[in-house]
């Protein structure tokens, strides 16, 4: 994934994702969305702190991702906030996310949605294992040793 990052509006973010879990692979999907629900994240709203990805049928849904009603449109013309929505992957992709779920005991879980340069709904899916309490400590005290070991670097030089 050597794509420029740099024109893209992030509308969601599951910032949760990467304390809970180990991200091991990131892979980016698009997404089948209605007309209204893309209206929705154009204003910014959306969340995915709670969803996950599952493999149903034939291809990779995102699960529980909230994106709410566009308030502009009428009420026949509406969605189902938390309705499951197609992820957009290639099929070699699809079954790779499938055997690592399945062998490795893996979870797909989604990082972020955004609009790349061309205006396309896009969500980027992790690949991740979850993380013991002892791991997240661990992490924990890398983080405050780092963020220790800067002030004392600031403060003697």
């Amino acid at each position: 994934m050597a794509k420029k990052e740099e024109n893209r509006k992030v509308v969601a973010e599951n910032r949760r994702a990467r304390y809970e879990f180990r991200v091991e692979d990131v892979w980016e999907a698009g997404i089948a969305l209605t007309g209204t629900e893309v209206k929705s994240l154009r204003a910014g709203q959306a969340n995915i702190t709670e969803s996950y990805a599952s493999s149903e049928g034939g291809g990779i849904v995102l699960i529980n991702a909230y994106i709410p009603e566009y308030s502009n449109a009428g009420a026949f013309f509406q969605h189902n906030p938390r309705r499951p929505r197609q992820l957009l992957l290639k099929a070699k992709e699809i079954h790779k996310l499938r055997i690592a779920v399945e062998r490795q005991g893996m979870t797909m879980v989604p990082l972020e949605i955004y609009f790349n340069e061309r205006g396309r709904a896009k969500l980027k899916l992790a690949l991740a294992m979850g993380k013991k309490h002892h791991d997240k400590r661990e992490d924990i005290k890398k983080r405050e040793w780092q963020r220790d070991k800067a002030r004392i670097m600031r403060d003697k030089g």
